[in-house]
């Protein structure tokens, strides 16, 4: 995840995460937003409530190799529409930016495959009540 302004704390954050839940994750801080965009070699996708609907967009962002998902907070800089080769909303109303990467994720590239036990020091184990977590705190 490249992240601008650059956040230490979230990073350690994630860091930490990552470290107990498994998976590859990265933050990368990004002091120039704009050259990041500019450069990128593939497509460049904001996801916005104001853009094409995603089921329109998504078959043509499907045929790049290398897609950047950028997300901003409520003040996202003119620039970026007009930096980004689609601008698409995942939904038409106001969403959240971490529930849009997840929506368009699993559009573009599927669900994932659940992690197998010994994978990560923490896992959850599927409950119908409660909660349970294994190699952590447990919580009922």
């Amino acid at each position: 995840m490249y992240l601008h302004p650059p956040d230490d704390r979230l990073a350690q954050t994630v860091a930490s995460v990552t470290r107990r839940w498994g998976g590859e994750f990265a933050v990368v801080p990004v002091d120039d937003w704009k050259s990041l965009v500019r450069s990128f070699p593939g497509a460049v996708v904001h996801l916005t409530m104001y853009g094409l609907s995603l089921e329109r967009a998504l078959p043509k962002i499907a045929r790049h190799s290398s897609v950047l998902l950028v997300v901003g907070g409520a003040k996202v800089p003119s620039e970026l529409y007009r930096f980004a080769r689609y601008n698409v909303a995942v939904g038409h109303q106001p969403h959240s930016e971490v529930a849009a990467v997840a929506v368009a994720l699993e559009r573009l590239l599927g669900l994932p495959a659940p992690v197998g036990p010994g994978e990560a020091p923490q896992r959850i184990v599927p409950s119908a009540r409660g909660k349970r977590v294994v190699g952590g705190r447990s919580r009922r």
